[in-house]
């Protein structure tokens, strides 16, 4: 039992250093996103319509940055199955009453996961580099996925009015669960 421990907390380890050491130095301020950027923003819960609090945070940044002259495209990418609410329609429409036009929005019904988001945007949208819109607990991992899958990534932190106990599970998970399969998933 104590090696498997120690090989869980070692492959913890590499996954950390590895998405730290792809997305060094690629993480900006709002007032570093270059003029003309495209941005991926990655879908979370939505509810009755209504984006949550983890996707509302990212939408906000992402209508800001367009408001401000550095966004010229936003790549909504979620899971748009009936089931899951449509998660890149609710996006779509929280932007657009944002004042977001609808042409500069492309919906990505198929991202279910950060790797598949970062894969579609080139592949599907054609997207060479990009800009991801997400909060921190999740920046350098997404960076890491979209570098492994040919796009020159970088990110923008995404605020979020949400709960401590939350934002706690999520770097949590992110540690233990995700930044390990992001790794296999780069791997592999």
């Amino acid at each position: 039992m104590p090696v498997l421990l120690v090989v869980v907390e070692l492959w913890i380890a590499v996954a950390a250093t590895w998405m730290y050491a792809v997305s060094a130095d690629r993480i900006l301020g709002a007032g570093q996103v270059p003029s003309g950027s495209t941005l991926l923003v990655l879908g979370s819960l939505v509810e009755d319509g209504s984006p949550g609090d983890y996707v509302r945070g990212r939408l906000d940044t992402a209508s800001e940055l367009y408001r401000d002259g550095r966004a010229i495209r936003i790549i909504n990418s979620g899971n748009g199955s009936p089931e899951a609410g449509d998660e890149p329609a609710v996006m779509r429409d929280y932007l657009e009453a944002a004042g977001v036009p609808a042409q500069v929005i492309l919906d990505d019904p198929s991202g279910f996961d950060t790797a598949a988001s970062c894969r579609r945007a080139r592949e599907v949208f054609g997207v060479r580099a990009l800009l991801i819109v997400t909060q921190d607990f999740h920046l350098r991992r997404a960076i890491a996925l979209c570098r492994g899958e040919g796009v020159d990534a970088n990110g923008v932190v995404a605020e979020c009015d949400c709960p401590s106990w939350t934002l706690v599970r999520n770097h949590i998970r992110e540690t233990v669960f995700a930044g390990p399969r992001a790794l296999l998933t780069a791997i592999g």
